[in-house]
C-alpha cells in the first residue's frame, strides 16, 4: 500500500494506493478522511476593471448609442469627429465571452466617445453619440 495526499476543490484528502500487478488496474481505498490542508499560496492581486469615463453631455439633437448589456469594451473603431454610414461598427464589446459589433443606428457624425478601450460598462450606459 502508497499513501498519497489529493487535493479536490482546495480539499486536501488522504489515500492508500493499493499496487495488485504489472498490467494490472490500481484500486483506491473508498474511505478517505481530510488531511491538514497545506498553507494557502499567496494569489496576485486581480487588477481592478477600467470604469467607464463620466459621458460628455451630448451635442444638441445628437443620438446617443447605449450599451446593450453589460460588458467590457474591447476596442472602439471611431474617433471623434469621423463620419459614419448606418450599420457602421463604431465598437466592440465583449460579454458572456463573445465579441459584439455595437453598430450606428445611423448615418452622421461622431460628436462624443463615451467610454474607453478596457472599460467596464453596464447596460445602459452611454456609448457614442452622433450628430
Amino acid at each position: 500500500m502508497k499513501k498519497y495526499n489529493i487535493t479536490v476543490n482546495e480539499n486536501t484528502y488522504e489515500v492508500e494506493v493499493e499496487e495488485v500487478g504489472v498490467g494490472s488496474e490500481v484500486r483506491t481505498s473508498r474511505e478517505s478522511k481530510p488531511s491538514p490542508a497545506p498553507a494557502p499560496k499567496a494569489q496576485p492581486k486581480p487588477q481592478p476593471k477600467k470604469a467607464a469615463p463620466a459621458p460628455k453631455p451630448a451635442p444638441v439633437g445628437a443620438e446617443t448609442v447605449n450599451a446593450p448589456m453589460p460588458g467590457t469594451v474591447v476596442d472602439v473603431k471611431v474617433n471623434e469627429g469621423d463620419t459614419v454610414a448606418e450599420g457602421d461598427v463604431l465598437l466592440i464589446l465583449e460579454a458572456m465571452k463573445m465579441e459584439n459589433e455595437i453598430m450606428a443606428p445611423r448615418a452622421g457624425k461622431v460628436a462624443a466617445i463615451n467610454t474607453s478601450k478596457g472599460a467596464s460598462v453596464s447596460s445602459g450606459d452611454p456609448l457614442i453619440s452622433l450628430e
